[in-house]
């Protein structure tokens, strides 16, 4: 820590200086990226491999899988190993690449989730005309916007924070190289920018949470009038595994974003970090798998000797294409 501001690369103080805990970070991170790594790869080759998961509908969640299978591997490897290692320095070029992947997926993740939200919206509130509103090629572009527009977002922030002179230690109080906690490194007044793009962002994020609400109070409307039982708890076991993982991870990522940056980082704030950096793409494929009986027939289907064979020969023959 003595040379501190001639270094070109950061300081990531993590959770704690004492070793035990250091140690203990790193495991239950480890543990926890294996989890998220094992359930997204599952999601995501069950709903590519499998024809009847070919809808709209798990289309839009595979490629959220895909989000959140890369937004965990920003953050969460690089703590592993500094943990670990005790050694919390992030080179420059390390530190610019986080940035940029970790705020490209996190507003890709924002877009696909009011995406899957509309596609629930079109399913329910106007069953009729699903197919020819959610066609292939919509869907395709859909996710095409989604990927271009996260990535925009991360070019934003990235080119504007690292051109603000930095003042004083190169020390960041969290376990990556987070945005608000790297504003505090700048010189007073210089990142009048960063503040206009983070407040661009943001309000792109509140109209997309408009969007989600909007949706869902259409869907909730119509389903209330169904008059089967059955039929509202199918609905209901689609959209509120939808709509927690929206709630989830948008209120968090507010309320750590929204907020002042400090001197210091508190149990409280790091935890709040984790709720929307390490927890959803965890949960994602427990909570879209768990209710879903199409999804844990076709896992069921995939694992079986005589299916998982010919799954084999499939990928085999596209490889060798």
């Amino acid at each position: 820590m003595a040379n501190l501001t001639s270094m070109s690369g950061f300081i990531l103080m993590g959770f704690s200086d004492d070793r035990k805990f250091q140690i203990l970070h790193g495991l239950l991170f480890l543990v926890t990226y294996l989890l998220a790594l094992t359930g997204n790869l599952l999601i995501f080759t069950i709903t590519t491999l499998d024809h009847c998961l070919h809808s709209p509908m798990y289309y839009f969640l595979k490629h959220l899988s895909l989000l959140d299978l890369c937004f965990i591997s920003v953050t969460v490897p690089q703590s592993i190993v500094n943990s670990l290692m005790d050694n919390g320095y992030i080179s420059l070029g390390q530190c610019i690449l986080q940035v940029f992947f970790f705020i490209a997926l996190a507003s890709s993740e924002v877009a696909i989730l009011t995406v899957m939200s509309y596609d629930r919206y079109v399913a329910i509130c106007q069953p009729l005309q699903y197919e020819t509103i959610m066609d292939p090629c919509t869907c395709r572009h859909a996710v095409i916007a989604v990927w271009i527009a996260g990535g925009l977002s991360g070019l934003m922030h990235t080119a504007v924070n690292f051109s603000i002179p930095l003042c004083g230690e190169r020390v960041i109080h969290h376990f990556f190289c987070d945005v608000p906690q790297m504003l505090k490194l700048a010189c007073s007044y210089e990142f009048i920018n960063e503040i206009a793009v983070a407040t661009f962002t943001t309000s792109t994020a509140f109209i997309c949470l408009i969007s989600i609400v909007l949706s869902y109070i259409h869907i909730f409307s119509t389903v209330l009038r169904i008059p089967s039982a059955e039929g509202r708890i199918k609905v209901f076991s689609t959209c509120l595994p939808h709509l927690f993982v929206v709630t989830f991870f948008l209120s968090t990522a507010s309320f750590e974003f929204l907020r002042l940056p400090s001197d210091s980082q508190s149990g409280m704030d790091l935890m709040f970090s984790i709720f929307y950096t390490v927890l959803p793409p965890t949960l994602n494929p427990v909570i879209y798998s768990l209710r879903n009986e199409a999804m844990k027939a076709s896992l069921r289907k995939v694992l079986s000797k005589q299916e998982f064979a010919q799954r084999k020969m499939y990928l085999k023959a596209i490889f060798k294409l």
